[in-house]
């Protein structure tokens, strides 16, 4: 992350969702790509509960372990992460072509290049991503301010 353009910020929003997830009992699946040789997650960002699938490929699609974990297709998948460009891109364009609604956090993206982030999300959205932000995201989760878990949620944002 500390190489990552902005990473403190897409770090931040990345802890964001996964605690607002938590709390909206909305699984979270992580992949971590080459963990021995890169290194794992950021400590902090995930816990026991939550999924995390290994994979050598760039697109996670090609990992049968997350494939197998997919919820069934009529579910919308929400992606974070980095980098945008490579594993983000290759795993939303994957899972758009296994037929998945995919929303793609562009706020809870990043790459060590602005650049590339830039046309990562450009490129995304071309094959059929739909483009949204972690508040967006997480309002959406909500459906609306009557929701038992506004008031934690909204705390997480704010």
């Amino acid at each position: 992350m500390p190489h990552v353009d902005n990473g403190a910020a897409v770090l931040q929003r990345c802890l964001t969702l996964v605690k607002a997830a938590d709390l909206l009992d909305i699984a979270v699946l992580v992949t971590e790509q080459n963990p021995r040789g890169l290194g794992a997650s950021v400590d902090g960002l995930i816990g026991e509960r939550h999924r995390v699938i290994e994979k050598e490929t760039f697109d996670a699609t090609l990992c049968p372990d997350f494939v197998a974990a997919l919820p069934s297709k009529d579910t919308v998948l929400f992606v974070a992460g980095c980098e945008a460009h490579v594993c983000v891109l290759m795993t939303v364009t994957g899972l758009l072509k296994l037929g998945y609604t995919v929303e793609l956090i562009a706020d809870a993206a990043g790459s060590r290049v602005p650049e590339n982030k830039v046309i990562a999300l450009a490129r995304a959205q071309q094959e059929g991503a739909l483009p949204t932000t972690t508040e967006t995201a997480i309002f959406g989760w909500l459906g609306s301010c009557q929701h038992p878990r506004f008031r934690d949620a909204l705390a997480l944002i704010k």
